[in-house]
């Protein structure tokens, strides 16, 4: 029995605009999914637990078909049990047995579909730990990669690198198509507000699509968020936070011009200004789901907490450790 566990994550920018070749800078966040995997003789069984801030539990064979009984979206259900299905899919492959069985547990700290990198860091500890389940230690290139395919698949080829990478490695990465790096990066002082909600980012990345084909003012907001990414890379390197907060504030504006902020995200994004924050903006596809702020102080926490339409409120510090075994 092996356990595996790997970070989510918080766009400081780029959502959105890498999917269109643009680079973007994802830092993961010491909120992890943990992943443990037991040989058995033939099937898979798949338990899962605390997927939200409040947590549910379900079980059901490794078949997507038979969707758990629990009051969550059928989306998220979904995803979740393609996710896991398609993580094991690559064990197998990656140790050469398409047979192989597996009692899978799945405990998370971080919420479905809420743009802190749930499903990534369920699939890099997933098929991590079935792999050395079986005797078989991928390199992080390869776990990486094969993660990758994983989102790919599930998300119907709209995937980019940057979530699976980043909860691969760890720290702060630059993702720009298939050129995927770490970079050094100074103390961040992560504040997360969590609406209780999710986006649906197959929607959300088509709704962008539509946007940039029609528009010719929306391909050049998808460009001037790549120029963002471009200044945040010099502000990191230089340590300097709070450019980063205001370049932050700059994305979130873009973001909202294509359409995928919400009443909710842009109440936590203005309060946690309001508070003081350096800057804050969504993080992930949008649509509901989770900001991110830089705050060194209690302000912004205590101000989220008062917001209508926050649900839970947090500090994050950066996670550099990316995927490790836990147990096994």
């Amino acid at each position: 029995m092996v356990t595996s566990s790997a970070p989510g994550k918080v766009y400081l920018f780029g959502e959105h605009a890498v999917v269109y070749g643009e680079p973007a800078v994802p830092c993961a966040i010491e909120r992890r999914a943990r992943v443990t995997v037991e040989e058995r003789p033939e099937g898979v069984r798949v338990h899962a637990g605390d997927l939200t801030l409040d947590g549910f539990t379900v079980e059901y064979d490794g078949d997507a078909a038979g969707r758990p009984d629990v009051d969550v979206p059928d989306s998220l259900i979904e995803a979740g049990v393609g996710y896991v299905n398609e993580a094991i899919a690559q064990a197998r492959d990656a140790v050469g047995d398409e047979t192989a069985g597996f009692d899978v547990t799945v405990d998370s700290q971080i919420p479905l579909g809420a743009g802190i990198g749930s499903s990534a860091a369920v699939v890099v500890a997933a098929i991590d730990a079935a792999t050395r389940e079986l005797g078989v230690e991928l390199s992080r290139e390869e776990l990486a990669e094969r993660a990758y395919q994983v989102e790919y698949t599930v998300q119907d080829g709209q995937a980019s690198r940057a979530d699976t990478f980043c909860s691969t490695v760890g720290g702060a990465v630059r993702v720009e198509g298939d050129d995927c790096r770490t970079l050094p990066a100074p103390d961040l002082p992560f504040v997360i507000g969590y609406d209780g909600g999710a986006g649906d980012t197959g929607a959300l990345v088509a709704g962008v699509r539509n946007l940039k084909e029609t528009y010719d003012f929306a391909a050049d907001t998808v460009a001037a968020i790549g120029d963002i990414v471009r200044s945040g890379e010099r502000a990191l390197a230089d340590g300097d936070v709070a450019e980063l907060g205001r370049l932050m504030d700059f994305n979130h504006g873009l973001l909202e011009a294509l359409g995928v902020s919400s009443r909710s995200l842009d109440a936590m994004v203005w309060a946690a200004r309001d508070a003081g924050a350096l800057g804050a903006k969504l993080t992930g596809a949008g649509g509901g789901g989770c900001i991110v702020a830089l705050d060194e102080t209690a302000e912004t926490a205590t101000a989220l907490e008062y917001t209508p339409g926050c649900q839970e409120a947090f500090r994050a510090e950066l996670d550099t450790d990316g995927v490790r075994v836990e147990a096994g």
